[in-house]
């Protein structure tokens, strides 16, 4: 996405997924900066729609909108996202840390310093509060963040080694998120509007509640299987086709500087 795109607000409400009532709800919250008016007409971008997903994660996560409210606009003072979320070290009286300070971590988690997280992503504007918003780490205490999602922390890794900016993998991850957000939308949607209606209308039987379950059960599962196969199988043929161009190139027979 541009970084100029600009939506109206039931542009921004389908591109987010959000309700235009949520949206408003937003704004008059002060969680959702003002469009930049035309005439009559409000226009918003792309940091609109961020902003929007930022707040879907966390509304996500059980946080409310009050609490989200003092998180967006600490993160707008740039404050350390720790502190944000209200979670510091005990120290003790030699000003080192309390026993049994912070959360308990497994002995198999993998944890990160944040200053080490924050200089991985120095380049990126907002960096640490974009992976955290991303799902890849989140806060243990202020010093310290958790792998949150392994895969994706993966993806975000390998993607370096081949030249590719950081800034480009985290634009990236955050347009798959929005992908299977809607994807999974689409599938709620259609099971709300059937297995779900019906059983609304059902006597409540133990064999419609055996029935409603089983196919609860599928829902949960099936559209990841069948997303994952079909996306397999377009970036094999992408690549099929990459490597068909490459082979079908004559090679670059122009000689290093240097040589003779």
């Amino acid at each position: 996405m541009a970084s100029g795109a600009e939506f109206t607000i039931d542009e921004l409400a389908r591109e987010s997924g959000m309700t235009v009532r949520s949206l408003r709800a937003y704004q008059e919250r002060g969680l959702l900066p003002p469009p930049r008016l035309k005439g009559r007409t409000g226009f918003y971008g792309a940091q609109h729609l961020d902003r929007v997903r930022v707040i879907s994660r966390l509304l996500d996560r059980g946080i409310k909108l009050s609490g989200i409210r003092e998180l967006l606009d600490a993160w707008d003072r740039g404050d350390d996202l720790g502190a944000v979320l209200g979670v510091s070290l005990q120290t003790d009286a030699a000003g080192g840390p309390a026993p049994g300070a912070g959360r308990p971590q497994p002995a198999a988690e993998k944890t990160i310093a944040a200053t080490e997280l924050m200089e991985r992503y120095r380049d990126v504007p907002n960096g640490l509060a974009r992976v955290v918003a991303a799902g890849l780490y989140e806060p243990v205490d202020a010093t310290t963040y958790r792998v949150r999602d392994p895969q994706l922390v993966r993806f975000a890794e390998q993607l370096p080694a081949s030249g590719t900016q950081q800034a480009y993998i985290l634009d990236e991850l955050e347009r798959l998120r929005a992908d299977c957000d809607h994807i999974a939308r689409r599938f709620a949607d259609l099971f709300q509007n059937t297995a779900a209606e019906t059983f609304r209308q059902s006597g409540r039987t133990p064999h419609d509640v055996a029935e409603f379950t089983a196919q609860l059960s599928s829902v949960r599962a099936l559209p990841g299987r069948v997303s994952a196969e079909l996306v397999d199988q377009f970036v094999a043929r992408y690549l099929e086709h990459i490597t068909r161009d490459l082979e079908d190139e004559p090679p670059d027979r122009t000689e290093p500087a240097g040589g003779r």
